[in-house]
């Protein structure tokens, strides 16, 4: 139960009107919807006054009682994937590898080697068929298997795979 002020209950605080006692007005002033019952105890002296007060004051108009949350589902249980988890299914070009390249650049050079992102970038922009992107690539990932391991890079070379246009098509 996480209690709300209703238009009734702000004009009851503001000032001039005084139809509730100081225990109800404070409990007003506290009800936000992010307090429970249990924030709304130490104003009475059991907590089943404190739930009385409420339905009372939602009752008379003062407050909004929001309906208890649903309790949440189980949760599934993970699925296990032999195969990176990453599911693209864009479509395969070599403008979509490009920007992939340009993005792992940024987030895995620019920092740490400006000058090999440069590089890197400006080798891109020249780019043009699958072998040059491939060469690209082979550069960056062996920068990253450097940095990050071999287990990182890997990913990325299956993820570059899925976003190269197979070389049949390419021509």
């Amino acid at each position: 139960m996480f209690p709300t002020k209703t238009d009734k209950a702000r004009n009851e605080l503001q000032g001039g009107q005084r139809t509730l006692s100081q225990r109800e007005r404070a409990l007003l002033l506290m009800a936000d919807g992010r307090r429970s019952l249990t924030d709304f105890s130490p104003l009475f002296p059991n907590r089943g006054e404190a739930r009385d007060a409420i339905r009372a004051l939602a009752q008379r108009g003062y407050l909004h009682e929001p309906p208890a949350a649903p309790q949440p589902a189980a949760e599934p249980e993970p699925v296990h994937r032999a195969t990176s988890t990453d599911t693209f299914d864009g479509k395969r070009s070599l403008a979509t590898t490009r920007m992939f390249l340009f993005d792992i650049c940024e987030r895995m050079f620019v920092r740490r080697d400006p000058g090999f992102a440069l590089q890197m970038r400006d080798a891109l922009r020249e780019a043009r068929d699958r072998e040059a992107m491939l060469a690209i690539a082979a550069l960056m990932l062996t920068e990253i298997e450097k940095a990050a391991g071999t287990e990182r890079a890997e990913s990325l070379r299956e993820r570059i795979d899925r976003l190269l246009p197979p070389a049949e098509l390419v021509h």
